[in-house]
C-alpha cells in the first residue's frame, strides 16, 4: 500500500441518529484534514457502527476524490457469522466498493480482532476515531496508535476537531 494512510476506529454501538448525524460530519471534517495531509488510503475494519459509516463516507468522499482508497482489514473471512441480513448486504456492498481487501485469517480465531486492530495502527499516519470509553477494542487500538506516534482525532472529543 503505497502513500499515506489514515485508519478508523470506533464502537460498534453508536449514539442516536441526530448524534450519528452530526459525528459523520464531523468525520467527513477529519477525513478532509487527513486528505489536505496527503492521506489517500484510508483503512476501516468492517465492523458494525462506526466501522461501516467510515468505509461509507470514504466511499462519498472517494466520488469527489477519486484519488483516495478505501481499504478493508478485516480480521477474518466470517466476521458476518450472526450478523442481521440488512447488516451483511450493507457489508458486502462495502467489501465489492472497497479498492483493497485485506483479510488476516480464514475463519474466526481467538485473537483475530486484536491482530487487525494492530494492523491498523501500524499502517496508519492518522487514526480517526470514535471513543467515548476506557476499555474494549477501540481503546486498544488508539493506545497503539499513540504509542507508534499515530496522529489521533477522536470525534468523541470537542476539542479534537477545531
Amino acid at each position: 500500500m503505497e502513500g499515506k494512510s489514515c485508519c478508523f476506529s470506533g464502537h460498534r454501538k453508536l449514539p442516536s441518529e441526530p448524534e450519528v448525524m452530526e459525528l459523520r460530519r464531523r468525520m467527513r471534517r477529519a477525513m478532509w484534514l487527513c486528505a489536505k495531509q496527503g492521506v489517500i488510503n484510508f483503512l476501516t475494519g468492517g465492523a458494525l457502527g462506526f466501522d461501516t459509516i467510515a468505509a461509507l463516507e470514504v466511499l462519498q468522499m472517494r466520488e469527489e476524490y477519486p484519488d483516495i482508497r478505501l481499504v478493508l482489514v478485516l480480521p477474518c473471512e466470517d466476521q458476518t457469522k450472526g450478523w442481521r441480513v440488512p447488516d451483511v448486504d450493507l457489508y458486502r456492498f462495502i467489501k465489492r466498493e472497497a479498492d483493497e481487501v485485506i483479510c488476516l485469517y480464514q475463519q474466526y480465531v481467538r485473537g483475530c480482532m486484536q491482530q487487525r486492530n494492530r494492523y491498523l495502527a501500524e499502517h496508519s499516519q492518522w487514526c480517526i476515531c470514535y471513543l467515548n470509553r476506557g476499555n474494549g477494542g477501540t481503546k486498544y487500538t488508539v493506545d497503539l496508535c499513540i504509542k507508534n506516534g499515530v496522529e489521533v482525532i477522536n470525534l468523541a472529543d470537542e476539542a479534537s476537531l477545531i
